[in-house]
């Protein structure tokens, strides 16, 4: 392909569409008409020779060599997009905007409070939507620019993404108030293997290596529930004799206003790392370089490199 026949604008739309997946959508986000939108396709389609989008009830769906392209282009044309902004710093006292973070439901139980009384106090323009993916779809959200920053405990996120540590945080038994084992400082192996279960399977996250480390250890647990969330753990166990292992960050959320407790979980688990992650695309961009030191500023633990 000849560059001279490439317009910048067709990368935009063919940018756009990875995604928005809907020429509707893209025509509105880039102040354009439909037929604006498919016409710049139609070029598209001829100057690659490929389809590039296929249209589904899901939305227009990129085929093999647009999947391929869409990284290296939407790099382009932030780094283009840099380039003329440079000079451009984020005012967070005056911005108008929206970012998309993101985490699980135990991630927004943790990280949400303190970051939206801090966008209050701060940046009372500033937005934040947070956004649940699996594993694929997160790797591509955050590729793609619809997700700004993720956190968490989330192995997936290799190449071309940067991370930085947050904190790191073991694993406890958690159960009610007046359960059995609450006057048990550091209940036995026999004492927890006494007790029936609750278990979080969450998708997309390292928390079920765990459930799998204890099954190699031998560790036959009595399962009375498995659940997606970690939000449904805290009515369960104050409603039952239940208990369940998670991160203490999570049992110290439960513990006032579901009347939790916990202990020494009895089975030596290792301490897992909760970090953050960005996408090279937005390494240098001012309004990402500000909300991730905010970020680190309010949950990084002393010492952690960069603190």
């Amino acid at each position: 392909m000849n560059l001279n026949d490439l317009d910048l604008n067709l990368l935009r739309v063919f940018n756009q569409l990875m995604i928005e997946r809907r020429v509707s959508s893209v025509a509105e986000s880039l102040g354009v008409s439909q037929p604006a939108v498919s016409n710049a396709l139609k070029r598209l389609r001829g100057l690659l020779g490929d389809e590039l989008f296929l249209r589904t009830a899901q939305g227009m769906q990129p085929t093999t060599l647009a999947e391929q392209i869409a990284e290296p282009i939407a790099y382009a044309i932030d780094t283009i997009r840099a380039a003329m902004n440079q000079q451009v710093a984020f005012d967070p006292a005056t911005a108008q905007r929206n970012f998309v973070l993101g985490m699980i439901d135990l991630g927004e139980m943790y990280f949400l409070p303190p970051l939206l009384t801090r966008l209050c106090e701060q940046a009372p323009g500033v937005t934040i939507t947070t956004a649940r993916s699996n594993n694929q779809s997160l790797k591509e959200d955050m590729e793609t620019g619809r997700v700004d920053v993720s956190m968490g405990l989330l192995p997936q996120l290799q190449g071309s993404f940067f991370r930085q540590r947050l904190f790191r945080q073991r694993f406890v038994l958690a159960f009610r108030k007046g359960h059995p084992l609450e006057g048990k400082r550091a209940p036995s192996l026999a004492d927890m293997l006494a007790c029936e279960h609750v278990v979080v399977i969450s998708p997309g996250t390292g928390h079920g290596e765990l459930d799998r480390l204890m099954e190699r250890k031998g560790v036959e647990r009595k399962v009375r529930a498995t659940v997606p969330h970690f939000n449904a753990v805290g009515n369960i166990l104050r409603a039952t004799n239940l208990v369940a292992t998670v991160p203490v960050r999570m049992a110290e959320i439960l513990e006032d206003p579901f009347n939790i407790t916990y202990a020494t979980h009895p089975v030596t688990l290792p301490e897992v790392s909760i970090d953050m992650f960005w996408h090279a695309r937005l390494h240098r961009d001012p309004a990402n370089q500000w909300l991730r030191r905010m970020i680190f500023d309010l949950f990084s633990e002393p010492g952690t490199p960069g603190s």
